[in-house]
């Protein structure tokens, strides 16, 4: 800029967003992109709007499932690391598990990446997350959005979130209204925090700690803290769909996140009923003990800040709890039997 105008911006690059840059990145996740494309999406990356022509074959009444998330301040650790290709993983699952729960099959996601100033190669690293995350929920990344937001953001701060698209035939719905005494909880195994409580975490864990990150720890097997806590949420879609597509009668399934087992199993739970949750049936990722240790809170609190191990439930008739157990963990899920429904007024009690 000159003297002439007074300092002032004379073009969009100069004012800070650079639309070359933006050009760059789109080029660089193109392949990342197509890689989750499902023969029913139409068009290409690219377009104004991402169009998907849903099959409905053999449904009797197609119902769609919609569910919209972000990260949350788990990002400022991936920033503080530099590590930016997992938490795309981790705005896919944060979506995907949530309309999984109603036996809906994820078929589209769709991005929003809002970035202080933006780096090709940083947003070509979200994206491969974005991407892997949809192969791995079998859904389309049909389109999304890089906002470069400069004098809001910092330069390296950036947020995210996501919107997915399901369908589930309705009278397959699955809403817990058929959940009674005597049913079983089964509980799939966590890969760590997820992506909840990571203000409290960053708290105790993070601030003034950061030269810590890096280190190997014995109490966390080897791996480093950075590592155990940027472990990217488990994603559950095509291991739950093969178990009720193969007949199971799911009752009631809960996706595990903020507010834990404690307030988000109860969300399925019909009236009359309460879920009776042994605290002993799994085993507790080392991470939980690190966390709780730094963090000297209560054991009811962990169990309503964390998923403490657990980061799926479903709740079944006691007679097929064996054998879908077993189809689980064929499908590579580490499966516990957490628990029963009893009698009750709609609350998770444990034992």
């Amino acid at each position: 800029m000159t003297e002439r105008d007074g300092g002032r911006p004379r073009s969009y690059r100069e004012a800070g967003v650079d639309i070359e840059q933006g050009a760059r990145a789109v080029s660089r996740i193109r392949d990342a992109v197509r890689s989750t494309y499902r023969p029913e999406v139409l068009g290409d990356i690219g377009g104004f709007g991402g169009m998907f022509a849903p099959r409905t074959e053999g449904m009797v009444e197609p119902v769609l499932v919609s569910g919209t998330d972000g990260v949350g301040t788990k990002l400022k650790l991936a920033q503080l690391l530099d590590t930016h290709d997992t938490v795309g993983i981790d705005l896919v699952a944060m979506c995907a598990n949530d309309i999984l729960v109603s036996g809906a099959e994820p078929l589209f996601f769709l991005d929003y990446i809002a970035i202080g100033t933006l780096v090709p190669e940083r947003v070509e690293s979200i994206v491969a997350g974005i991407a892997e995350g949809c192969r791995q929920a079998g859904c389309a990344l049909v389109g999304g959005e890089m906002a470069e937001h400069p004098g809001v953001m910092a330069p390296d701060d950036y947020d995210l979130s996501g919107f997915c698209v399901g369908m589930v035939d309705r009278p397959r719905i699955i809403d817990g209204s058929g959940i009674e005494p005597g049913d079983v909880i089964l509980g799939l195994a966590s890969s760590g925090l997820h992506s909840n409580g990571f203000s409290l975490v960053r708290a105790v864990l993070v601030d003034g700690h950061e030269d810590e990150l890096g280190l190997a720890r014995v109490d966390l097997g080897g791996a480093t803290l950075g590592e155990a806590l940027l472990a990217p949420t488990r994603i559950y879609v095509k291991s739950v769909l093969g178990l009720v597509r193969a007949g199971v009668h799911v009752r009631g399934m809960a996706h595990i996140t903020g507010g834990g087992i404690t307030e988000n199993l109860n969300r399925v739970l019909p009236e009359g009923t309460a879920a009776r949750v042994v605290r002993d049936a799994w085993p507790r990722p080392r991470v939980f003990d690190v966390v709780a240790e730094a963090a000297r809170i209560e054991t009811d609190e962990l169990y309503r800040t964390f998923n403490m191990g657990i980061g799926f439930a479903l709740v079944l008739p006691a007679a097929e709890a064996p054998g879908a157990a077993a189809a689980l963990r064929a499908a590579g899920e580490r499966v516990f039997e957490i628990g029963e429904i009893v009698q009750g007024d709609g609350e998770v009690v444990y034992a």
